[in-house]
């Protein structure tokens, strides 16, 4: 079986895009799109915030403005660039992919599709890294400021003092989280309080009847434990959990507040698949990916801090 050419396995451009696509966008709360996706920004995007004030007045027979106005702010989104460089000896990969493909000789071949089996494993490891990004993120190697970074640095987000949640508590801290999101948000279709998994862990602990609010042994509409994972609200707004925040950390915002940026189509992106036998003589595959990734809040006032 003769080995591929390189080329065969390179993208670059609006042609990696499918392969960036992959490994971003299976991101959990990208992939469940709980937050804003702009995914074609080439280099930077700036996003215009408008206020209103005094529109309606009373009505008469002249046309005045001069109490009405409308108030701009510009957010920019500046995705970092981020890459992957990973070498990989071949003969690791037998447990995970099966002699026939790869060939009955000592000097094993690339097998084919073995490319696109390569750039998933690494995709699932970029996805992994990304939800823990956009969360949790700090500026620096190989990372962006996430929402709880960028919160944290704006003066206007609403900040409410995180305690260290159980299921004895956990229905004080959501109480303190919800009332403190602006009237102007609450009731907002998209609103959702973001929350760590320990947070979701004791509200879901909570609802059995282990908690310390009133329900009773058999819980919250008589499950006890057996309460669902999925689709919990708390006081009308939907609780969504993620991996990628630390311990005792949430976020209460609309979903349209929140922005993740990327560049799908960007020139710069690079997805390459390696096979080094025919270049040094070595065993090795090696993995290069390029993108772009970031995040940015709209309405720091419109967004609630629990840290």
């Amino acid at each position: 079986m003769p080995n591929p050419t390189i080329t065969s396995s390179s993208y670059a451009g609006e042609f990696a895009g499918k392969y960036i696509a992959a490994s971003l966008l299976t991101a959990k709360t990208l992939d469940d799109a709980a937050i804003s996706i702009l995914p074609n920004i080439k280099y930077k995007a700036a996003m215009k915030v408008g206020a209103f004030s005094n529109l309606v007045r009373s009505a008469d027979c002249d046309f005045d403005s001069s109490t009405s106005g409308l108030t701009l702010t510009e957010k920019v989104l500046t995705p970092a660039e981020l890459q992957v460089n990973l070498q990989i000896c071949k003969k690791e990969l037998h447990a995970d992919w099966e002699a026939a493909q790869m060939g009955f000789s000592a000097f094993d071949n690339l097998p084919p599709l073995f490319s696109d089996f390569v750039i998933a494993r690494v995709a699932a490891e970029v996805a992994s890294a990304t939800e823990s990004s956009i969360w949790s993120g700090s500026s620096g190697e190989g990372n962006f400021d996430g929402f709880v970074t960028l919160a944290g640095a704006d003066s206007t987000v609403v900040d409410v003092s995180a305690a260290t949640v159980t299921s004895a508590n956990v229905i004080a801290q959501l109480g303190a989280i919800v009332d403190a999101i602006p009237s102007g948000v609450y009731g907002a279709d998209d609103l959702i309080i973001y929350v760590s998994q320990n947070i979701y862990r004791a509200y879901i602990r909570a609802l059995g009847g282990f908690g310390a609010s009133g329900l009773g042994a058999a819980g919250y509409d008589n499950k006890g434990n057996n309460q669902s994972l999925d689709g919990l609200f708390f006081d009308g707004v939907k609780i969504y959990p993620s991996s990628g925040f630390a311990d005792n950390r949430a976020i209460a915002a609309r979903s349209s507040n929140l922005f993740f940026g990327t560049g799908l189509l960007n020139d710069r992106n690079e997805v390459k698949v390696i096979d080094m036998s025919d270049i040094d003589g070595s065993q090795n595959v090696r993995v290069v990916m390029r993108y772009t990734a970031g995040c940015q809040i709209g309405v720091g006032a419109d967004v609630v801090l629990y840290s």
